[in-house]
């Protein structure tokens, strides 16, 4: 009797131990509201926020930091506001405009839930679309000693978790980034930005500073100055001006292969052209330099590293970087072995070269059945040839005027015909008399000369 006593007791018991639970759901199914903790919520609840809560507030953001997200932010404090608006000149939030409000706290927002440990090196896009062409702004984040973002804000209380996200306190505001922000904050770029700052300079980061122009940027990593020598002692300003091709910012899916002009020009103000070349493999610039890492994204502009300095061009260097004068370049070399056309043409010049393209040179080989190849060509006749296309000076398309005769280094002249048939830009009547030959592409400017396109190779005057 005593132990069915007590199964009757344990039962009774556990009949009211699952009323109890029972009841108890019951009320919270009554009452499906659970506390808040978005990252708004969050940040309500935190003293030093206060003006970040305003912000928020006025650039109508609250309810995105309340959604699903989830949300990395870095938030900064009332002390970092406050530093902030004093160095833009605002007296208080209501006097920065809505959209740079906006602009800025969104570049403080990046997608996913991101712990201090959990964080990426480098550069990760923010949700601020002000950057050039209305790209996401890049956002590099170094975490050699603690976490910095943009070389500006440091985080001085991770890891703060909110239900649709984490949130990290950071100590300065971080503005949009310009070109330069971005150089200043990567330590690959580091030797960039001492050239560009060498004994005082600030006309590169005046330049590049000016968030009312758009720039794209070839930027060298640290590695890629250290391997640079200077062989032939241009000035160094030039070269690095060389890097930056003012206009459109163009990012990684807009780059096409062709020739761009750069800021650098030359002794007479002629902007130096680049040749880029986009392929399977990658992008380069000039043949010599390769984009190692595209589109980081400033208020003003593209940065593409890249892992060789590019030094200031010869009419050398964009016939061997251009693949449509591949058989033009094995002209100068293996098809003239007695004679020095590279050296010729790098030299000081100025040079204006005519240069025709792989379909004239075979329209050359295919009006001869004994030639297959440009070394079957008579060494001698190629190069009178190619003297014939050679003009001293620096010859641009603005100097070219009907019925303008320059002499060429084999002695005889040419004359240009404006204005050109149907595509071409120019008409050129060679040594041999021939009227059918176009000038397709103009001012391929080099340092130490400019190109003119052929559609057809010219012959000099056989009769001299």
């Amino acid at each position: 009797m005593k132990l069915l006593s007590r199964f009757f007791t344990l039962a009774a018991l556990v009949a009211l131990a699952t009323f109890t639970s029972c009841s108890d759901d019951d009320d919270d199914n009554n009452n499906p509201e659970q506390e808040s903790n978005t990252i708004v919520d969050l940040a309500v609840a935190t003293q030093e926020l206060g003006t970040l809560v305003d912000a928020l507030t006025a650039a109508n953001l609250a309810g995105t930091l309340q959604g699903a997200g989830p949300f990395t932010v870095f938030a900064p404090t009332d002390d970092a506001f406050a530093a902030f608006l004093e160095a833009n000149n605002f007296s208080s939030l209501d006097d920065v405009p809505n959209d740079v409000l906006t602009a800025v706290l969104l570049n403080h927002v990046i997608a996913g839930n991101n712990t201090a440990a959990t964080l990426p090196e480098g550069y990760i896009s923010s949700l601020s679309t002000a950057g050039a062409d209305g790209r996401a702004l890049s956002m590099f984040i170094d975490k050699t000693n603690g976490v910095r973002i943009n070389g500006v804000a440091t985080v001085t209380a991770a890891d703060n978790m909110a239900d649709n996200g984490v949130v990290h306190i950071v100590d300065a505001v971080i503005g949009l980034p310009t070109v330069v922000t971005h150089a200043l904050a990567n330590p690959n770029l580091t030797e960039l930005v001492g050239a560009l700052t060498a004994d005082g300079n600030t006309t590169f980061t005046n330049l590049l500073s000016d968030a009312s122009a758009t720039y794209t940027v070839f930027a060298p990593v640290n590695a890629a100055f250290t391997a640079f020598d200077n062989p032939d002692g241009n000035d160094i300003n030039t070269i690095l001006s060389y890097h930056v091709i003012a206009g459109d910012a163009a990012f990684s899916d807009e780059l096409a292969s062709g020739y761009v002009s750069a800021f650098a020009t030359n002794m007479d103000g002629d902007n130096l052209s680049q040749y880029i070349n986009v392929s399977d493999n990658g992008v380069s610039i000039n043949g010599m330099s390769n984009v190692a890492a595209a589109d980081i994204v400033a208020v003003n502009g593209a940065i593409h590293a890249v892992d060789a300095v590019i030094d200031l061009p010869k009419v050398t260097t964009f016939a061997v970087a251009d693949p449509t004068f591949a058989p033009l370049v094995t002209a100068l070399t293996s098809g003239t072995p007695d004679t020095d056309f590279v050296t010729v043409l790098n030299g000081a010049g100025p040079f204006t070269v005519f240069a025709p393209t792989a379909d004239a040179f075979q329209a050359l080989l295919d009006s001869n059945d004994d030639w297959n190849e440009v070394t079957d060509i008579d060494a001698t006749l190629l190069t009178s040839v190619l003297n014939h296309h050679v003009v001293s000076g620096n010859v641009r398309s603005g100097d070219l005027t009907d019925g303008i005769n320059p002499p060429t280094l084999e002695g005889d002249n040419i004359i240009i015909n404006l204005p050109g048939t149907g595509d071409n830009i120019a008409d050129v009547t060679d040594g041999s008399g021939a009227t059918d030959i176009g000038i397709i592409a103009v001012d391929v400017q080099a340092n130490n000369g400019v190109i003119h396109v052929l559609n057809k190779v010219m012959i000099p005057d056989t009769t001299n």
